[in-house]
């Protein structure tokens, strides 16, 4: 495990007199491996936040979902999470391609409690895992590089309503998302989804798309 702190950090660790905080903070903290209570924590978890780096330096966050336990703790320095169906842009596959240091943050919104994690990410697109995983287009494997909980004192608590009716379940068709009805996108539009759009109704402008995103429907 590499040390979590530059000097950049020590910059204003020194200004705000927390220099020596800080060094027990990492020492209580921060983790090369996944204890058994990190590990149930993120089987628990239905999403996370992928942070990823792309070709001009710019971060990526994005929101990852699925059934509780989708990211799978393969060993205790290994996770292993599924790429589903998207909008063809492959950003975080893409970015961690190229730059395979990546961070994950998982969070409880109820309780409140989070854990992060860094790593390095890998993708095979043979890997044997990818059966495991409903829908998946690939996985990803990612090495820890330290992992630890942070203060739960600023996440404002929110409760879980219902899953998102996209997340692949097994023995359930999965719903075609409604921007893949947008007229605008129809003439790059997989042919496969051609005649899903014509089940669902037919086309829709941006317009009415922006009414669905607005009442939850999308």
């Amino acid at each position: 495990m590499s040390e979590i702190y530059g000097e950049q950090h020590r910059q204003w660790q020194e200004h705000f007199d927390g220099v020596d905080m800080a060094d027990r903070v990492r020492d209580l903290i921060v983790l090369p491996t996944i204890p058994p209570e990190h590990a149930g924590f993120i089987s628990s978890r239905d999403f996370f936040f992928l942070s990823t780096v792309d070709h001009r330096g710019f971060p990526t966050c994005s929101y990852k979902g699925g059934q509780p336990g989708f990211v799978k703790i393969v060993d205790d320095t290994t996770l292993a999470f599924p790429s589903l169906d998207g909008n063809s842009m492959y950003l975080s596959m893409g970015n961690l391609s190229l730059n395979p240091k990546i961070g994950m943050l998982f969070i409880d919104f109820e309780t409140p409690h989070r854990v992060r994690v860094h790593g390095t990410a890998s993708i095979d697109p043979a890997d044997p895992l990818l059966a495991e995983f409903q829908e998946a287009e690939l996985v990803v494997r990612v090495k820890i590089e330290e992992i630890f909980i942070n203060c739960p004192r600023y996440i404002h608590k929110h409760q879980r309503i219902a899953a998102s009716p996209y997340v692949p379940q097994a023995n359930c068709e999965t719903p075609m998302p409604q921007w893949k009805r947008l007229d605008i996108v129809q003439d790059v539009l997989p042919t496969p989804d051609h005649a899903k759009v014509a089940a669902m109704g037919g086309t829709i402008t941006m317009d009415e798309y922006g009414e669905l995103v607005m009442k939850g429907n999308a």
